[in-house]
């Protein structure tokens, strides 16, 4: 959005999960002077632009082409929506070739451009009060904490790492696992903290903003990606980055 804001544009970003029906959106485009919108998330994003009044781009999102895509409803929804949307954008060469499988004639409409990233660590992030409020004993030796960024749904399956972990551990009380991210799925958010708790040495942390984040990966010793289904993993290029 500040991109677009320097360009000289008035930029408007909303959540998807906000709203429920393309109706909605309907009525918030038609009730301010929107010229234009761009969606992220053919068919999360994508639905809600299904009428629209006013021209639109896509962006992949990745779960959209490899997972909803499996499903007949989300996929004629996704289909009707790439068919009028002006343009998508891949993050990859082999993103748009599993779209443009499936709906061959968009493919001239599909452009790849990489994901790009920035990172801003907090100068001022206190680690160690850090590992303090997450219940980890930083005083009696090294710590050695792997972070798993992730929104806490099943495609990013945190739980897959849940015991290996616990059993380090238990090998080697220095190793512990922080999964740390937003609740998207509320019920399995629940499942995985029940989960936790008979998990010695794996914690389910508490959101932090983004600099803090991003000065916990680089103190930390390792991020860990678990995801059954991976578009582009944003935390893996950040700590890269850091």
């Amino acid at each position: 959005r500040n991109h677009l804001h320097a360009a000289g544009h008035i930029c408007v970003l909303k959540d998807a999960f906000m709203y429920e029906s393309a109706a909605e959106i309907a009525n918030l485009t038609s009730s301010d002077k929107f010229d234009a919108a761009l969606a992220i998330h053919l068919y999360k994003g994508g639905r809600l632009l299904q009428g629209s009044r006013i021209p639109f781009g896509i962006i992949f999102g990745g779960t959209d082409v490899n997972e909803d895509i499996k499903c007949k409803e989300k996929r004629q929804v996704m289909g009707a929506v790439l068919e009028r949307a002006r343009f998508a954008v891949a993050f990859t060469v082999e993103m748009k070739e599993l779209a443009a499988a499936e709906w061959p004639d968009a493919r001239k409409k599909i452009y790849v451009q990489s994901q790009g990233i920035k990172t801003a660590p907090s100068e001022t992030f206190d680690w160690y009060r850090f590992l303090q409020n997450a219940g980890i004993p930083a005083d009696s030796g090294p710590v050695h904490l792997f972070l798993l960024v992730c929104g806490l749904r099943r495609v990013k399956d945190p739980l897959y790492l849940v015991e290996a972990f616990s059993e380090w551990h238990r090998k080697d009380p220095s190793v512990h696992l922080g999964i740390i991210g937003p609740a998207v799925d509320p019920l399995f958010t629940s499942e995985v903290e029940e989960r936790v708790k008979r998990a010695p040495g794996v914690l389910v942390l508490q959101e932090l903003p983004q600099p803090e984040l991003h000065a916990a990966l680089r103190s930390c010793l390792a991020l860990v990606n678990s995801s059954s289904s991976e578009g582009m993993s944003a935390a893996i290029l950040e700590v890269r980055h850091l």
